[in-house]
C-alpha cells in the first residue's frame, strides 16, 4: 500500500510562538512513536505561518496517530495517499 501523508496549517502569534514549539515537540514525538514522520516548516515570507506533515507508511497507521494525537488535528480524515508515477 502506499505512503499515507497529511499537512495542517496554522498561524500563530509571535507571543504564542514558544508555546506552539511546545506542542509541536510533543507532537513530534507522538508521531514517531506511532511510526510516522512528522515536519514543520514555517513560510519564509511570514514569520508565523507554519505547515506541519505527518507522513505514514499507510492510512491506517496515520489514522491511528491523529485519534491519539495530543492536541488536534484540524480534519484527520483528509489523508492523502502516495501516486506510483510509472
Amino acid at each position: 500500500m502506499a505512503r499515507a501523508l497529511s499537512m495542517q496549517r496554522s498561524i500563530v502569534p509571535l507571543g504564542d510562538r514558544a508555546k506552539y514549539f511546545e506542542k509541536i515537540k510533543a507532537r513530534k514525538e507522538h508521531y514517531r512513536s506511532a511510526g510516522c514522520q512528522f515536519w514543520v516548516f514555517e513560510e519564509a515570507a511570514l514569520t508565523g505561518a507554519f505547515i506541519e506533515f505527518s507522513e505514514a507508511p499507510d492510512p491506517a497507521t496515520l489514522s491511528a496517530a491523529h485519534a491519539a494525537a495530543p492536541g488536534s488535528v484540524l480534519d484527520p480524515s483528509r489523508i492523502y495517499t502516495e501516486v506510483e508515477l510509472s
